[in-house]
């Protein structure tokens, strides 16, 4: 038996274009000496009877000593020759299954398919060697031999089976291979039509080539040979909302979990599809099962508090991350939300406390964006500045985005001017970049400079034509400040139709039907918009439409509301000019 020091290490069943990755190369060189010398290169002695055995040829020394010094080097198909041309001239597993190895990182299908079969010779039994020669048979087309040899795996080690498949299907889909594996499951599936797992890899491969009829199909194969089965139930609920179909999801979930109340991984995912579904009363009951179930569950903990913060339950949302804040793992997140709540009740220098307990954790800029945010909300405007110029002294990688900030900082102080050269500037460094883009369009909006607002929103949609957010600007600019209303009606239908449920968009959408003359539909989407955003501009546009019909009490009442939160607002002065009894 030959012990090689040149050790290179490699994962079984794992693609590489060429070359080791770098924790290939990092264990390379810590098996490695710095001098290699052939009298290194030893004999195990098995017993003094087998010592003339194990002897090798001064050829095949050779041989070895430079596939050694080429692995050392990187040059790995010189390895793979030397290795394999040793494997041919001495009957060693060992050797045949470095050189199989080597053949399979470099993906070299004809010598991995001789260093295999060279390999199994020695060992028939390796399983290791069933599963690159299945893996290489796919990749040569050879059917037949993958079918054989993943029939020996299911034999001979059917617990670890599904786990070579699963393998299988990851490495061989993302090289263009599905579509032949698939047919080696068919085949592989028609010996054995009792293995389920056979059907759920064929269910898992058909999912990932986006053919969810076959994967749908196979999915219930295999349920039916293995009722019950977790894992095939959650592919069966994942394909049913990958269709859409999420009453499908919940019925396949709730039917799981008559028999399985306490399955963590069916409630986990019916509360997941309750959230997706806006059903967030539903999820709150399920996430609150799961606590119960498992107070431990730090996990479902602080999805409950995320779904309460949804609901406006403030205080049971504050009750969890109070709790969370202890737990390192929920530290940092914990206490952003804390300040978020804190700053939602108008607690500012509490809030703020919270953000700055962020120090640590990927999290620190999310915190001081938030802060910063708060201050300039609040028209603490210095020190929303000094914690601006910290950021961007911290995070210089971040430029970009704590640049559209300091533009948002001069836009709430009305320096627009300042705004608009800022990013004018920054465009020069980064042209044609989207976010800059389009905040310059709503920074001139501002200046009037309506010509700059529709060449930069129309130069985005030129390159993202289903950009929502611009097209729902572009088409309010021109509600708002032209009478270009057909033209307007283009770019907002588009962006209502890609984003129906956007308060924005539904209130952009709302404001056209207005000024088209509608306001009885206008009035639809401006309730609608306002139920889910109760921004001062909206409340400003249900004012004028409620007014307009003769509902002057609910206008009034509207606007005292709107107006004693935010006296300055600038939309709310513009109809009460508008409309002076409002006053």
């Amino acid at each position: 038996m030959i012990k090689v020091i040149v050790a290179i290490s490699m994962l079984l069943l794992v693609g590489c274009s060429g070359t080791l990755p770098k924790k290939a190369e990092k264990e390379l060189q810590e098996e490695t000496s710095t001098e290699v010398k052939a009298t290194e290169i030893k004999i195990k002695k098995v017993d003094k009877a087998k010592e003339a055995e194990t002897k090798i040829d001064p050829e095949v020394l050779y041989l070895l000593m430079t596939a050694e010094i080429a692995g050392q080097r990187g040059q790995y198909n010189v390895a793979l020759e030397g290795y394999l041309q040793a494997a041919r001239k001495v009957k060693d597993s060992q050797i045949a299954e470095r050189a199989a190895k080597i053949a399979l990182y470099l993906k070299d299908t004809e010598k991995t398919k001789e260093a295999v079969s060279l390999w199994l010779g020695q060992d028939p039994d390796n399983l290791v060697a069933r599963k690159i020669a299945a893996l290489s048979s796919v990749r040569a087309n050879d059917k037949n031999l993958a079918v054989k040899n993943l029939s020996y795996i299911l034999e001979h080690d059917p617990a670890g089976f599904e786990a070579t498949l699963m393998e299988l299907v990851k490495v061989l889909g993302k090289e263009g291979k599905g579509d032949f594996l698939l047919e080696v499951f068919d085949e592989l599936g028609d010996e054995n039509p009792n293995v389920a797992t056979i059907f759920f890899a064929k269910a898992f491969l058909a999912m990932h080539l986006k053919n969810n009829e076959l994967a749908n199909a196979n999915i219930e194969k295999a349920l039916e040979i293995q009722p019950g089965w977790t894992k095939a139930q959650l592919l069966q609920v994942q394909l049913a909302v990958l269709d859409q179909d999420f009453d499908k999801a919940k019925v396949i979930l709730l039917k799981a979990l008559e028999k399985e109340p306490a399955n963590k991984q069916f409630n986990t995912m019916l509360a997941k599809l309750y959230i997706q579904t806006a059903e967030y009363e539903k999820a709150a009951e399920v996430y609150e099962k799961l606590v119960e179930l498992d107070p431990g569950n730090t996990e479902a903990q602080f999805s409950l508090a995320l779904v309460y913060l949804q609901l406006e339950e403030d205080d049971e949302a504050r009750k969890l991350f109070e709790k969370l804040v202890e737990h390192p793992r929920w530290q940092a997140q914990a206490s952003l939300y804390m300040g978020r709540i804190e700053a939602k009740q108008k607690h500012i220098d509490d809030a703020l406390v919270w953000f700055d307990r962020i120090t640590t954790d990927p999290l620190v800029l999310e915190a001081g964006i938030s802060a910063v945010s708060l201050l300039m909300n609040e028209g603490r405007y210095d020190e929303a500045e000094a914690r601006l110029m910290k950021l961007r002294e911290k995070f210089p990688n971040q430029e970009l985005r704590l640049l559209l900030l300091q533009a948002e900082l001069f836009n709430k102080q009305k320096q627009y001017q300042k705004a608009f050269d800022l990013l004018t500037t920054a465009l020069l460094e980064h042209p044609n970049q989207k976010d800059l883009l389009y905040t310059r369009a709503l920074i001139a909006e501002r200046l009037d400079m309506l010509d700059v607002v529709e060449s930069d929103l129309k130069f985005i949609l030129e390159k993202y034509p289903n950009d929502a957010n611009a097209l729902n600007a572009l088409g309010y600019t021109l509600v708002d400040r032209t009478d270009r209303y057909d033209e307007a009606a283009d770019y907002l239908e588009k962006a209502i139709k890609l984003q129906p449920d956007e308060p924005v968009i539904q209130d952009s959408y709302g404001w056209l039907l207005y000024k088209q003359g509608n306001p009885e539909k206008a009035l639809e989407y401006l309730v609608r918009a306002y139920k889910k955003f109760k921004g001062e501009e909206i409340a400003a546009h249900l004012v004028e439409v409620y007014w307009v019909l003769g509902e002057k009490q609910k206008a009034k009442d509207l606007f005292e509301k709107a107006i004693e939160k935010s006296p300055d607002n600038e939309y709310l002065r513009e109809v009460s000019q508008r409309i002076p009894e409002l006053k």
